[in-house]
């Protein structure tokens, strides 16, 4: 009698057949996609040209081969994001004839419902457009990158994390998830926001970007770009509102681990210019991507639960 574990490799090894650990990871957001196609009326995926929402695409692509993926992507625009990222944005919503909601920051803004900060960031503005997007366009599961590797708040979230009719978040609200089972009921007015990439670690993304061979913009490597210092962070010049006086630009050799809003997303100094490279930089760092070059995230200890609550990802 032939069981599991006497399955060889293909390879002709004695060791029994098992998953590597991206196998493990892949099949894992893949159900999850599967299960929120079939258990919600109208999800969404988040999608900002990153490479944690690029993976995420790239999964969504795979779930439903060779079917069209059966959802819609909504990104925020704070106004200030980095052009080579919407480019990519914009090509790969083309090349997959996908359809693409823009939730704009600068429309808020000049509609009087938002105003700006002093300090030029307009990452915390993503707020209000995002959920009121959501509310208008009636999304009931909305997936996004988010990793719990990335920050203690994310560490905190389920896969499938419950948002109330105001699209707040309270982590007391959470529901158990044995045995990759989810819970996605939810009231009229509630949606679930969904994270395939929960259980994916920076270098997981990375590895796999490697295996798959998936483009990113260009930016994720080894270039340079004339950036200055502030709050000992490499900051792009741009106008929203850098450099101020006593900041001087200067050329570096920079690639960027995280993309957010130009004002707020720091880079990193590095010659990495390959994948291969980029992993084994990734391999001996001691800190995480955001908390190496976020300054949004730097606001307060709980800078990122409290937007949590609020509704943000």
């Amino acid at each position: 009698m032939t069981t599991a574990a006497h399955l060889h490799t293909d390879s002709g090894s004695d060791a029994p057949y098992a998953l590597s650990h991206l196998d493990a990871l892949e099949s894992e957001a893949v159900h999850i996609f599967r299960e929120v196609a079939g258990e919600f009326e109208k999800p969404v995926v988040l999608f900002s040209g990153g490479k944690d929402s690029i993976v995420m695409l790239h999964l969504a692509l795979k779930a439903f081969a060779p079917a069209p993926v059966p959802f819609t992507l909504l990104h925020v625009d704070t106004g200030h994001n980095f052009p080579e990222v919407l480019e990519y944005r914009d090509r790969t919503v083309e090349q997959h004839g996908l359809r693409l909601h823009v939730a704009s920051v600068q429309e808020y803004i000049d509609a009087g419902k938002l105003r700006e900060r002093p300090d030029g960031t307009r990452n915390p503005l993503q707020t209000l457009p995002l959920t009121e997007a959501i509310q208008r366009l009636r999304f009931d599961a909305v997936f996004g990158g988010g990793r719990r590797d990335e920050e203690k708040a994310r560490a905190k979230e389920r896969v499938f994390s419950l948002r109330d009719e105001f699209s707040q978040w309270d982590p007391r609200r959470q529901r158990p998830e044995l045995w990759q089972l989810y819970n996605g009921r939810h009231a009229p007015g509630e949606h679930v926001r969904v994270f395939p990439l929960s259980n994916w670690t920076e270098l997981d993304v990375w590895q796999y970007i490697a295996r798959e061979g998936i483009e990113l913009p260009g930016i994720y490597f080894a270039h340079e770009r004339e950036v200055f210092s502030r709050n000992g962070m490499w900051l792009t010049a741009g106008e929203w509102g850098g450099p101020k006086e006593g900041e001087t630009p200067e050329k570096r050799l920079i690639r960027y681990r995280t993309v957010g809003d130009m004002s707020c997303t720091g880079a990193v100094d590095s010659d990495a210019a390959t994948l291969d490279a980029v992993i084994a930089e990734i391999a001996v760092s001691r800190l995480t991507e955001r908390g190496a070059t976020r300054a949004d995230d730097k606001m307060s200890e709980a800078a990122m639960e409290d937007r949590k609550r609020e509704g943000y990802f």
